[in-house]
């Protein structure tokens, strides 16, 4: 497995973000190149026959936030370390930086995986109390 900031070409993108059901991304293919293209820094891993296995992406405004966006491994290769491989890779280039935030879903493995990581959730701050809070527009709050 490789690491590079080698950006991927559609397919790629379309591939991997399908093999993970990321469908919202996928329905939009320029607006997904274009997020990618954008975000402040990228890290993708690639098999050894040049195969995209899995992505970072941040947007950060290098000195007080980095927002990790996105991180996604192929199914067949996750839990073999990529992922965690990729999250260090962005971790180690905003080292310096104050906040790392994510949003993930509930599950008991992406919770385990970000707090091995050493992440917080903003529930279970209690010398700092803090609030997340989330806007989607694709959603109809009440």
């Amino acid at each position: 497995m490789n690491l590079s900031s080698h950006l991927p070409g559609r397919a790629e993108l379309l591939s991997l973000y399908a093999s993970v059901g990321w469908t919202s991304y996928t329905q939009h293919p320029d607006n997904l190149e274009r997020a990618v293209r954008q975000s402040s820094f990228v890290v993708c891993a690639r098999s050894t026959s040049g195969e995209l296995l899995g992505l970072a992406s941040a947007v950060s405004d290098d000195v007080s936030i980095c927002y990790l966006q996105d991180l996604l491994v192929r199914p067949e290769v996750q839990r073999t370390g990529l992922g965690r491989a990729l999250m260090e890779a962005v971790l180690e280039r905003y080292r310096h930086v104050m906040q790392h935030v994510l949003i993930t879903g509930d599950g008991e493995a992406q919770l385990a995986f970000y707090a091995s990581l050493g992440f917080a959730n903003t529930r279970d701050l209690k010398e700092v109390p803090t609030n997340c809070f989330y806007r989607d527009t694709r959603l109809r709050l009440a």
